[in-house]
């Protein structure tokens, strides 16, 4: 594929023209423990190497066949951390791919199952593509960084829903045991009705606001701005969804996946000095049907509190997540705590992984993609409502068309940086 002519865009509009496969891909028709799956990684940073140990461990005959990424680098770093894996993850030189068109070529390498793990703003396009290959997928959150992504997102997951190509998603809590006994017990009605919620997700700052963020002279703002994607909302889409996105999914979680309302927050740069575009600190409501409203807290400040607590307030009580997950009755003492059940994995990572090789094996079929696309635009809605500084409903965010891909892609483009979002002067479009 020649990258100067390489179109992002067609992957992010309109609904997929692919002809629905017949059947199951071939992984599923012979889905004997025997059977070699061949995966393939795209984007090798520490989250892509985690998933694809995370795959190589859930099944003794899953093997890395391919890795993908827009830097050398990051491939030869992965194998390197890989390695334990021996000659499961010994990738010849002939099957690693560096460059932004990398991704295409490991999924044309024969693979069964890619991981998706390069920055989120390449999320829509790299789904799309592998669903009309007939490769299956696991998809590392969040799923999009703009309205048009998610819209693609969803006619994705549809088309694999055609072929039966399976979906995973990356949303990790929803695999940690005690949250998921913990949400169980707050699903089920246990405790009654939900009335509020209080999430936070207080951190530092990214490493990638280490010294280095300036543009060293001569490097072109497409390879500057990929190398640094944390810091730019057309690749990261912000803190707020390429971090904090974990607690507005588990207020998702709570509330019965059942859509919002609206959304009003506020945010805003207190600390940042760097040249990108995105916020370090969110406050959001969002509202929910029965007048029950849902906050969540966020923000990346060196030296402050730091914290990553879920509150749910319930008709008897009170749900504590995600370390320690327990219950307090309204006299505030607990009574229920998560226990670990001797031997039972408890590595949320390695759940995610575990269940989706063994789905594979038996021939099922896991399809998250509405789901995916759901909490990503949950976490679109507050991350517009604070850069509007507008109420904003859910409705709104649908009849959206927000885009911002640039129409192509070459490394060596000049990229300008997109204003800071201004409250009250930014709009949704």
């Amino acid at each position: 594929m020649n990258i100067d002519a390489f179109n992002r865009r067609k992957f992010l509009g309109g609904t997929a023209a692919t002809t629905a496969a017949i059947g199951f891909p071939s992984i599923l028709r012979a889905a004997e423990d025997t059977k070699q799956i061949k995966v393939g990684l795209i984007g090798c940073g520490g989250r892509g190497t985690g998933a694809a140990t995370q795959a190589l461990s859930a099944d003794p005959n899953v093997v890395l066949w391919s890795m993908g990424d827009a830097f050398k680098g990051a491939i030869e770093g992965s194998l390197k951390n890989l390695k334990n894996f021996e000659s499961r993850s010994d990738v010849p030189a002939s099957r690693l791919f560096a460059g932004l068109d990398a991704f295409q070529k490991v999924i044309d390498s024969g693979v069964d199952v890619v991981l998706l793990a390069s920055p989120p703003g390449f999320r829509p396009q790299h789904l799309r593509a592998a669903i009309e290959a007939g490769v299956h997928v696991f998809a590392e959150k969040p799923m999009a960084i703009d309205i048009a992504g998610v819209k693609s997102v969803v006619e994705s997951a549809k088309l694999a829903k055609q072929k039966n190509i399976a979906i995973q998603h990356g949303f990790c809590w929803r695999f940690a045991p005690g949250v998921r006994a913990l949400y169980d017990k707050i699903n089920s009605g246990d405790l009654g009705r939900v009335v509020s919620v209080y999430g936070t997700y207080m951190g530092t700052p990214p490493k990638p606001l280490q010294p280095g963020m300036t543009k060293p002279e001569g490097m072109a703002d497409v390879e500057w701005q990929v190398r640094w994607w944390n810091n730019f909302e057309w690749l990261s889409g912000g803190p707020l969804l390429e971090q904090a996105i974990h607690t507005v999914d588990k207020v998702a979680w709570a509330m019965g996946d059942v859509a919002p309302i609206a959304a009003v927050a506020n945010g805003g740069r207190a600390m940042r000095t760097d040249p990108g575009n995105v916020y370090d600190h969110y406050n959001i409501a969002f509202e929910y049907p029965d007048g029950v409203f849902c906050h969540v807290g966020e923000r990346q400040f060196p030296g402050c509190h730091t914290e990553v607590i879920d509150r749910i307030f319930c008709e008897k009580g009170t749900a504590i997540a995600p370390n320690r997950p327990q219950t307090k009755g309204p006299d505030n003492k607990t009574n229920w705590m998560y226990r670990p059940t001797a031997g039972e994995e408890q590595n949320m990572y390695q759940v995610c992984h575990n269940e989706f090789f063994a789905a594979l094996r038996k021939g099922e079929i896991i399809n998250t993609g509405e789901y995916m696309a759901n909490s990503t635009m949950l976490a679109l809605l507050a991350r517009e409502a604070a850069h509007t500084g507008k109420r904003i409903t859910w409705d709104d965010m649908w009849k959206a068309t927000q885009d911002q891909a640039p129409d192509s892609l070459k490394m060596d483009d000049s990229f300008p940086i997109a204003p800071v979002p201004v409250p009250g002067k930014h709009k949704l479009i």
